[in-house]
């Protein structure tokens, strides 16, 4: 979200560095067009974030008897998709008696540890004393330097 605001500061930044006469948005269209196509474009982010976050909460909210796992769950190293979102490996291991399931939420961060995405991976039935993978993938299209983390984690 912050980069989409970077985004429509710089477009306004240049407008006015600009002197607003000679400035448009590439396609015709007025500054004030442009910057309101940035804050548009940011507003939509928002919205996919604030969705995708109360998602991933009522998720976890709806596991039944889960435990705390996030010391038992680890991430792989975060690689773009060919259509352009972020995807991670979710390992979890399984140190209960039986067979055992996971619901892991990933965070997907700037560098600035700015939230860009979250998601819930499920690691299910993980054997006793085993780990079990699950692939974590962003709901959206993500770019630059990415970095992942587990928010939540709960055995169930």
């Amino acid at each position: 979200m912050t980069g989409l605001r970077t985004g429509a500061a710089l477009t306004l930044a240049a407008c006015l560095g600009a002197g607003l006469s000679g400035c448009s948005n590439g396609d015709g269209g007025s500054p004030s067009s442009a910057v309101s196509k940035a804050a548009s474009y940011a507003s939509q982010g928002a919205s996919a974030l604030a969705s995708a976050t109360a998602e991933a909460g009522k998720r976890l909210d709806d596991v039944k008897n889960g435990v705390d796992a996030k010391a038992a769950v680890r991430l792989g190293t975060p690689t773009t998709t060919s259509d352009g979102h972020m995807s991670v490996q979710v390992t979890a291991d399984n140190k209960a008696d039986g067979t055992k399931s996971f619901a892991v939420q990933v965070d997907f961060k700037d560098n600035s540890g700015n939230l860009l995405d979250t998601t819930v991976a499920t690691v299910a039935n993980v054997p006793a004393g085993k780990s079990g993978k699950a692939t974590a993938q962003s709901h959206r299209t993500l770019s630059g330097q990415v970095k992942t983390e587990v928010a939540r984690a709960l055995r169930y």
